[in-house]
């Protein structure tokens, strides 16, 4: 089964090896049909601390590396 891979902005990197990476979408409402965007903000390991703030990357689903880092920075865009 392929792991999951989401895109988004890196908003901070003041941990070490781990960037905080804010994921976008768009969502419907139910009723009114209105699309509104929501965002969620996942923790993501950087081994070598090559991304910085602001840069749009990809990150990948991995094993749990921390208590809430699950995600896997792979590549810039």
């Amino acid at each position: 089964m392929p792991k999951k891979q989401l895109i988004g902005i890196i908003v901070s990197d003041k941990m070490q090896k781990t960037k905080v990476v804010k994921v976008e979408r768009i969502k419907e409402h139910p009723k009114y049909k209105r699309r509104y965007k929501i965002h969620k903000k996942y923790k993501a390991h950087d081994e070598k601390g090559e991304y910085k703030v602001g840069d749009k990357v990809i990150i990948e689903e991995c094993r749990p590396l921390s208590k809430d880092k699950r995600w896997r920075v792979i590549k810039k865009i």
